[in-house]
């Protein structure tokens, strides 16, 4: 075999994750496709530099027919036709697997991305923990003795995995000398481990596609699909994918993208950081009618957002396809019931218009928001699986309403900039330290949160913004200023043996983010260089 594996110190045992056929799967993987995602990486790369020239961005003339045309995708399976309420979360560390799969939610989103810090450890354990999970046997015991194991008392849920998005490599593996994709590592591993144990338990190799930027890019996925299906003797449609709209190219392309997946598509879901962070990285040419303001006034109501997830509801049960909502990101504190009672109510608003909107489900981030999650599509759903009879002909949305960010209101703060920084430094440490997902401020942070958080700066420099609250002028000066106090604070706040080691390279990375003159398209490539 021309794969190779660049052994890590530390990480234990991982032969029962790298057998031959494993590896031969991947390398197939990567022999067959691995050229075609670089093309479709630097073909958007060539977009965006059009539409830095002036090229509008619209939906497009090329595949009018698919959009006008009537088409659906297959009925969902079983396993995947009730998802009204999704756990989200890593698959390492086992603790949190089995507590996601204890939860009592409909599904779990099993996170290899942005949930993830990608550490060799994190990847192995990963496929590990999943092909446990495909079995029924995962179990942990903790350094203290405690024992986590599945629950019989409590329905499991269906297991979606999202691997790593087309941008990223593994560089523990190499085929050919070339660093190979960080998401055909993680569905090649995934998909040879686990496919048939899933199937046998009466459902499916299933995955969420993150970062799509075009229609194109799902039929890259749905020919990986194909060949998968094929190569491990599978029925055709085994496999079935959810697609994340988190890019605002991709908002234009919905029914392209379902289209391209053809007998693997599932639905479509609507997030919320990645989107305002593509939104920034897009148009970061743009004029000031494009500044976001602070992220915690950008709620989903604002037209532009509510545009995007009426045309994502719309779109889905024209097709056929569910229609997933967005994250409840808040982390319960018992230390103080009054705050969780009032967040716990904004959790239940925010599913409630979801859910009068005709969404399907939606995502939680900590297993106490499931019962809340559930309770609201129970009122609306009742017996029946999802609402795809739902159909929203009243909805037209055009290009300009998608891109209608100055309606958004709110203002650029001082101390939005703090929690941006804030947010940005503590969540790269907690990265760099191999924990992709972390609790800050009783919030579940994840990589798009820090995506978002530096991607407003930096294009708050640019525009050389007035914070409202202050009056003072965005300036290279202050950040630095503001960022020194922030990382000050956080370093009293956190404990010396957690993630404080991490927070000096994390400092000056997220200031040369938001520093430089030209933009960074992802944080966690250079953070993934820091990576031990």
């Amino acid at each position: 075999m021309s794969i190779e594996i660049a052994r890590v110190d530390g990480v234990a045992d991982d032969d029962d994750v790298l057998t031959e056929e494993a590896l031969a799967f991947v390398e197939e993987l990567h022999h067959r496709f691995d050229a075609r995602r670089r093309d479709l990486l630097v073909a958007r790369a060539e977009r965006r530099a059009r539409i830095a020239r002036g090229e509008p961005l619209d939906f497009l003339a090329e595949t009018r027919e698919v959009r006008e045309s009537e088409w659906r995708v297959p009925p969902p399976p079983e396993a995947l036709a009730d998802r009204r309420v999704e756990i989200t979360g890593p698959a390492s560390p086992a603790k949190m697997a089995i507590n996601a799969l204890n939860s009592g939610a409909r599904v779990w989103l099993a996170d290899l991305e942005d949930a993830s810090s990608p550490t060799w450890e994190n990847v192995v354990g990963s496929v590990r923990n999943l092909r446990e999970a495909a079995r029924g046997t995962l179990a942990w015991t903790s350094p203290d003795g405690r024992e986590y194991a599945l629950r019989d008392d409590v329905r499991r849920p269906t297991v979606v995995t999202r691997p790593r998005g087309w941008h990223l490599p593994e560089k523990h593996v190499l085929v050919d000398g070339e660093r190979a994709s960080g998401s055909l590592v993680d569905f090649g591993l995934h998909f040879a481990h686990t496919a048939n144990a899933l199937i046998e338990h009466g459902a499916g190799p299933y995955y969420y596609l993150p970062k799509l930027e075009s229609h194109l890019e799902a039929r890259l996925w749905n020919d990986v699909f194909a060949f998968s299906e094929e190569r491990m003797a599978l029925p055709a449609g085994s496999i079935r994918a959810t697609v994340l709209i988190e890019t605002i190219p991709a908002a234009f392309e919905m029914d392209e993208i379902l289209y391209e997946l053809r007998d693997h598509a599932s639905g479509l879901n609507a997030g919320r950081w990645d989107y305002l962070f593509s939104i920034i990285k897009v148009f970061r040419d743009a004029g000031p009618e494009f500044i976001v303001p602070d992220r915690a006034s950008v709620s989903m109501t604002a037209p532009f957002m509510r545009a995007y997830t009426e045309l994502l509801v719309k779109t889905c049960h024209r097709r056929g396809a569910v229609a997933m909502g967005g994250m409840a990101a808040f982390v319960p504190n018992r230390a103080d019931p009054e705050a969780t009672a009032v967040a716990f109510e904004k959790v239940r608003a925010d599913k409630t218009r979801e859910a009068a909107d005709g969404f399907d489900g939606s995502w939680v981030a900590h297993p106490d928001l499931v019962p809340v999650c559930r309770e609201v599509f129970d009122d609306v759903l009742g017996d029946r699986p999802n609402q795809l009879d739902r159909q929203r002909p009243e909805v037209e949305v055009s290009a300009a309403e998608l891109l209608d960010v100055a309606a958004t209101g709110g203002a650029v703060t001082e101390a939005g900039l703090r929690t941006n920084l804030s947010v940005g430094v503590a969540y790269t440490a907690a990265w760099l330290a191999g924990s992709g997902a972390v609790a800050l401020h009783s919030l579940m942070e994840d990589a798009a949160t820090a995506e978002i958080s530096r991607s407003q700066v930096w294009q708050q420099l640019q525009h050389g913004v007035v914070l409202a609250d202050t009056g003072r002028t965005m300036t290279p000066e202050l950040v630095r200023e503001v960022l020194d106090e922030e990382v000050a604070a956080l370093a009293a706040d956190v404990p010396r043996d957690r993630f404080a080691q991490y927070y000096e390279p994390a400092a000056r990375l997220v200031a040369d983010l938001v520093l430089a003159d030209d933009y960074v398209d992802f944080l966690t490539l250079p953070a993934y260089e820091l990576l031990a």
